[in-house]
């Protein structure tokens, strides 16, 4: 009889971590456990109280599924059992790694990937004064791609300071909802002079009508409005690209389906991640093997990370083994 059992993990960030939202020391996540004889499968998620999460309550939503596990329900099950979000996550990548140890078919060669490949990671800048920022990325100037948490009021100076700081690099930005309409054509304008390649969520949810009508200089991408397949076709008229991330779609398997939805929809793909350990990026790395932009740097902002774990090298992140997940 499978058992499953759920444990909470603090992981300290090195320095702090700081978007238009608060500031954070410390990454907590939640770790879900399915034991089948010798086999165990692992999965990771981050609650995120921007959807009503809280630790607490996904341990217990976790939880009320022991009874699915000891009955051997499988991911398609658990796709009904749970809503997206970060306890169906940390389940479904639980079940995908018990799949994997058991039958010795990993999850890449499950998802028809011979040979997965390293990738190019994004690495984040935290939000701060324009001068905090410039000195930031004149310190990470040598990482080919960049992307930079923006704030609202006095951004047009951080993007310029970021762009003196690392002149070569390739920039992304994400304003996690915080422009207003009144300040978008500004802020889309310093954006473009500053070579922006993306900007992330810049205007609230529900509140994004403007980007159906605005001169979209820059690549506009759904973070915070995106969650699950069905949502790709609403927003192909506002947006050029979605971020998909685990935590928000619940687990890899409804991730999938919101990869294909994009494409169908003509939309670009980021593969991302909430601040987590390698356990929480394996999975992505998988899926990001067909994305148009990767940000999994989870770990690379942590004090340190779990062992074994993913393999960086500066930017470059190599795939999961099996000793960490799949």
């Amino acid at each position: 009889m499978r058992k499953l059992s759920v444990a909470i993990e603090r992981w300290p960030i090195a320095g702090s971590f700081v978007i238009s939202r608060g500031a954070r020391t410390e990454a907590t996540v939640v770790v879900a456990t399915i034991e089948d004889g010798v086999d165990v499968g692992r999965g990771e998620c981050v609650p995120y109280a921007r959807y009503g999460e809280t630790v607490e309550g996904v341990v217990e939503t976790i939880r009320t599924q022991s009874f699915a596990i000891a009955g051997d329900i499988d991911r398609l099950g658990m796709q009904v059992a749970l809503p997206p979000g970060a306890a169906r996550n940390a389940l479904d990548c639980a079940l995908w790694d018990l799949e994997a140890k058991k039958s010795g078919i990993s999850a890449a060669e499950r998802l028809g990937i011979a040979a997965p490949r390293q990738l190019t990671t994004a690495y984040t800048l935290s939000l701060g004064t324009p001068e905090s920022m410039e000195a930031a990325a004149r310190s990470a100037a040598g990482r080919p791609l960049l992307k930079v948490k923006l704030g609202g009021e006095g951004d047009e100076a951080r993007i310029a300071a970021v762009r003196r700081g690392a002149p070569a690099a390739r920039l992304i930005v994400d304003a996690n909802e915080a422009w207003s309409p009144e300040a978008f054509t500004s802020l889309m304008r310093a954006c473009a002079d500053a070579r922006v390649e993306l900007i992330e969520q810049p205007l609230p949810v529900g509140a994004d009508d403007l980007l159906r009508v605005a001169e979209r200089l820059v690549p506009v991408c759904a973070d915070e409005s995106l969650h699950s397949a069905e949502d790709c076709s609403a927003l192909a008229d506002r947006y050029d690209a979605v971020n998909i991330k685990l935590d928000k779609t619940g687990g890899l398997t409804e991730a999938l389906g919101v990869l294909t939805a994009a494409r169908a929809n003509g939309l670009a793909v980021m593969v991302g991640c909430m601040v987590g350990t390698s356990l929480a990026m394996a999975p992505a790395v998988l899926l990001a093997q067909q994305a148009d932009f990767v940000d999994l740097d989870g770990p690379l902002l942590l004090a340190r990370d779990r062992e074994p774990g993913l393999e960086y090298r500066g930017s470059l992140v190599s795939p999961p083994t099996p000793a960490l997940w799949g």
